[in-house]
């Protein structure tokens, strides 16, 4: 068996360049496996394993091999009209958190059968496993929760996390998603109830991605919450205590990521999700040296908006140097992605990154960053804050800037009124609107507003989507920055290659690839992203462009380099195809 770097045989169901401990992943889709180590005396422990369990899908055959006979209907169902079945039953749900509840027990009992439908439905599952509908999830973790899907680590463990790492069944993981759980979405502090995050985005590395599910590690580091709803709560799940700040904090923090390299290894990538900003940052600039460490809020969020941003220039016209930027918002997102936008400007025209953040302007909480206001700037905002006198309030900054692009990672709703759209409309003739705030409620304005204040002219991308909207004939489709687009890629492009680090080159490769996914035809409806039922495709793309820069980079252990990335990425990836037990 070849690792996931090399070719492999192409009906290969591999990942990762791990076989697993059932040697289900060397054997090639037509060819029968044993889904036990041991000998058992019932099928009945077989059909309550998620990752084998067919239902109605188990053959004569293997009914008769694997003692299921009697345990089962007579019935045998292909995996197709199981498909259909599910289908029929989630759309019969009009509430999307009953749809994210049938998903989970779905998840939970078979475990192909999710990922087929997740897959082979991108479009309408994405928003009921994933954002919107999970932040609702996980307001009501508590109330909804049946079974474990991930590890939680709370203050409890500490002095102990290497030993609570060794209760997870799986010996190998290559992906982990963390959160701490203090800034859900635009939700705010849900405490150990954000777990949902960590699931939510492991399903897609693997439906978008083709990461193998069992290389996958969702974890919740619990420190307490600062929600008193949630505090006051019968149902709340994790610990009943203000959150753990400072030196305590960080000792828990420290001892888990060692304790993560330690058990896994140096290239176990370890995505952080849903921290504050405070933490965010120190976090991800502490560990970046010694662990490969990636933040999906602040360098996912960058690189999918970049890859909009490069796209919409066939729309726009002239480069990224020629266009003016203003963002609501200047927290892990807004700089994050302003960050990665100067950074590409210099790969472009070869300045200093300090003079290509001249046209990059934020707007906080207080107004527009500027430089009298330097000496009360967390460091993360201080690049930011350019010679121009104090202004307050977006519509005001607005005016005095007149920026081409506007974008909205501020976590409130409805702050792109019709008065600010309708500014930018009459200085630009083509705007570009980017309300990227989650979850829905949350969008800075909706693409119907933004398409009707602009009469039509604006392009429009949001963070959550948007159903495509009809003005004076015209039907546009809105783009939705979904960072769904960028991290399953990033990753299974990490893991191909073998890459030690994250470098910022590596997500100025992502963002490139996902940007010329764009066809023309695309570009006709105002889209400035591809549709995500290509998100397999796409994903290999970014995951080769990604893989390519780790080896040009000299980041990457898995030697020699494939010949062609694109086709190793799409063997490497998961089928979710049921498996012959004979």
């Amino acid at each position: 068996m070849k690792n996931c770097g090399d070719l492999v045989d192409n009906k290969s169901a591999i990942v990762g360049g791990v076989g697993d401990m059932y040697s289900e992943d060397s054997a090639t889709l037509d060819q029968p496996i044993t889904p036990w180590t041991i000998s058992v005396a019932s099928g009945y422990s077989l059909m309550r394993d998620p990752r084998y369990n067919k239902g109605l899908a188990f053959t004569e055959k293997e009914r008769d091999a694997h003692y299921l006979r009697g345990l089962l209907p007579p019935v045998v169902l292909s995996q197709e009209l199981q498909e259909k079945k599910m289908m029929n039953l989630i759309r019969q749900y009009e509430v999307p958190l009953h749809r994210y509840i049938a998903m989970v027990g779905l998840q939970e009992t078979n475990e192909r059968l999710f990922y087929r439908l997740l897959i082979d439905n991108v479009e309408e599952l994405l928003p009921v496993v994933y954002t919107p509908t999970v932040g609702e999830a996980c307001q009501k973790y508590g109330s909804i929760f049946k079974h474990s899907q991930g590890l939680y680590i709370s203050l409890k463990e500490k002095g102990k996390i290497l030993e609570t790492l060794k209760n997870w069944p799986e010996r190998t993981v290559q992906v982990i998603v963390v959160t701490d759980g203090e800034r859900i979405l635009g939700l705010g502090d849900l405490g150990c109830q954000g777990m949902g995050i960590p699931v939510g985005k492991l399903a897609l590395y693997t439906a978008l991605g083709g990461v193998r599910p069992s290389l996958c590690l969702p974890i919740t580091i619990d420190v307490g919450t600062n929600n008193e709803k949630l505090l006051n709560d019968e149902f709340y799940i994790g610990l009943r205590q203000k959150r753990a700040t400072g030196k305590e904090y960080d000792e828990l923090l420290q001892e888990f990521m060692y304790a993560v390299k330690q058990n896994y290894g140096e290239k176990v990538l370890i995505q952080f999700e849903d921290f504050a900003n405070h933490n965010a940052f120190e976090l991800l600039a502490r560990y970046s040296s010694s662990h490969l460490v990636f933040n999906d809020d602040i360098q996912g969020t960058a690189a999918v908006v970049l890859a909009g941003l490069l796209s919409a220039l066939r729309l726009l016209g002239g480069t990224l140097a020629d266009h003016t930027f203003l963002f609501l918002g200047a927290g892990e997102a807004g700089t994050g992605i302003a960050d990665l936008i100067a950074l590409e400007i210099s790969e472009q025209n070869g300045k200093p990154i300090e003079e290509n953040r001249k046209n990059i302007w934020l707007v906080d909480s207080k107004g527009l960053i500027v430089s009298s206001r330097k000496e009360s700037l967390q460091d993360f905002k201080k690049p930011w804050a350019h010679e121009h006198e104090p202004i307050t309030g977006l519509i005001n900054a607005v005016k005095a800037i007149k920026p081409t692009v506007l974008i909205g990672t501020s976590g409130v709703g409805k702050q792109f009124t019709k008065e600010i759209v309708e500014d930018m409309a009459s200085f630009n003739k083509t705007p570009l609107i980017m309300a990227l705030s989650n979850p829905t409620s949350q969008a800075e304005c909706t693409a119907e507003e933004a398409y009707t204040w602009s009469e039509g002219r604006a392009i429009f991308a949001s963070g959550s989507p948007f159903d495509p909207f009809e003005y004076e004939g015209k039907t546009f489709v809105p783009g939705q920055a979904n960072n769904a687009y960028i991290f399953p890629g990033f990753g299974l492009g990490v893991i191909m290659a073998g890459s030690i680090r994250v470098h910022n080159g590596m997500l100025l490769a992502a963002s490139k690839a996902l940007a010329s996914q764009v066809a023309e035809e695309h570009y006709e409806k105002g889209m400035i992203y591809p549709p995500l039922t290509n998100i397999r495709k796409i994903s290999a793309n970014i995951a080769a462009k990604v893989a390519a820069k780790a080896y040009e980079l000299g980041l990457a252990s898995h030697l020699p380099q494939p010949e062609d990335l694109v086709e190793s990425a799409e063997k490497c990836m998961y089928s979710p195809v049921y498996r012959s037990y004979l």
